[in-house]
C-alpha cells in the first residue's frame, strides 16, 4: 500500500503551488531615500508660496531664499559667517568627543570611576546645556570660550552615555577569553574594549553632531559679531525674513549632511554586523 500511495503523494506535492514567503522588516534600501523627505518639504513649500497659501511676509518663497543666498555669497558674507560657525562647532565637537570618550572609559572600566563620575554626568544629562548659559556667561564672559564650552557640554553627554553603555554591554565571554590568553590591559582595551564600544560611540556621535549645531544656533545669538546665528539675529532686527530662512536652511543642511556622514562611517565601520537595516 505504501508503494502505491507514495508516487501519488509526490505528484500532489509537486502540483502544490509554492507559497511565496512575505519579507519581514523594512524592505530593501531606497536609493537616495534620505533626500525624499526634504524634497517633499521643498515641494510643499514651493506650492504653498506659488498659490499664496503661505504669506511671503511670514515665510519667504524658496526662489526668494535662493536669490538672497546668491547675493550673500556674492558679497562674501555667507562664506565668512559659515567659516566662523564651522570653526566653533568643530572645536566644541572635537573637545566634547575627547572628553566624553575619556570619561566613558574611566567609568566603564572602573567601579570607582563609575561611582565618582556617572552620578554627576547623569545630573548634567537632566539639565539642558542652554540652562547653564547664565552661569557660563558669568564665569567665562561672552567671548569665544563661552560659546565653545556650551557646545562642548551639548556634545560630551551623548558621547559618554552611549559609549559607556557600549562598554558595559560587551559580552563577558570576550573578557574571559582575554584573561585566558593573557592580554595586557593595553591590549585588552585595544582588541576588546574599543571594538566592543564602537557601535555605542557611533550612535552617540550622531546625537553629538546634532547637539553641536543646536548649541551653536543659540550661542551665536548672544553678543556675537560673526557666524550664521549672528547673521540671522541681525536680519531679525531689520525684518529680513529671507536671510533668516537662509540661515535656517543652512543649519538644517549642515545637520543633515553631518548626520549622513556619521551614518556612512557607521555603515563602513560596522559592516560586519547584520541588522534589520542591512
Amino acid at each position: 500500500m505504501t508503494t502505491t500511495t507514495l508516487p501519488g503523494v509526490r505528484a500532489a506535492v509537486r502540483r502544490t503551488p509554492a507559497v511565496r514567503r512575505r519579507r519581514l522588516g523594512p524592505g530593501k534600501p531606497i536609493k537616495f531615500g534620505a533626500a525624499i523627505g526634504p524634497l517633499l518639504l521643498l515641494v510643499i513649500w514651493s506650492i504653498g508660496s506659488a498659490t499664496g497659501w503661505i504669506d511671503q511676509r511670514v515665510l519667504s518663497a524658496p526662489w526668494t531664499v535662493v536669490s538672497t543666498a546668491g547675493e550673500l555669497i556674492a558679497d562674501g558674507r555667507l562664506q565668512s559667517n559659515l567659516w566662523t560657525s564651522s570653526q566653533r562647532a568643530l572645536l566644541g565637537l572635537g573637545l566634547g568627543i575627547v572628553l566624553g570618550v575619556v570619561l566613558a572609559l574611566i567609568s566603564g572600566l572602573s567601579r570607582l570611576g563609575e561611582a565618582v563620575l556617572d552620578g554627576p554626568i547623569q545630573i548634567k544629562r537632566a539639565i539642558p546645556s542652554l540652562a547653564l548659559l547664565p552661569l557660563l556667561i558669568l564665569w567665562l564672559g561672552i567671548g569665544e570660550s563661552m560659546k565653545v564650552v556650551t557646545i562642548l557640554l551639548g556634545v560630551f553627554v551623548p558621547i559618554y552615555i552611549h559609549t559607556h553603555n557600549g562598554l558595559r554591554t560587551i559580552d563577558s565571554r570576550y573578557v574571559e577569553l582575554a584573561q585566558t590568553v593573557g592580554l595586557s590591559q593595553r591590549e585588552f582595551i585595544r582588541r576588546v574594549v574599543l571594538p566592543g564600544a564602537l557601535p555605542g560611540f557611533l550612535l552617540g556621535l550622531r546625537f553629538a553632531v546634532t547637539g553641536a549645531w543646536l548649541s551653536l544656533v543659540v550661542v551665536e545669538q548672544i553678543n556675537a559679531t560673526s557666524g550664521i546665528g549672528y547673521m540671522m539675529e541681525l536680519a531679525r532686527t531689520y525684518g529680513q525674513t529671507d536671510i533668516i530662512i537662509v540661515g535656517l536652511v543652512l543649519y538644517g543642511a549642515l545637520g543633515l549632511l553631518s548626520d549622513a556622514g556619521v551614518r556612512l562611517i557607521q555603515r563602513r565601520a560596522l559592516s560586519w554586523r547584520r541588522t534589520l537595516a542591512s
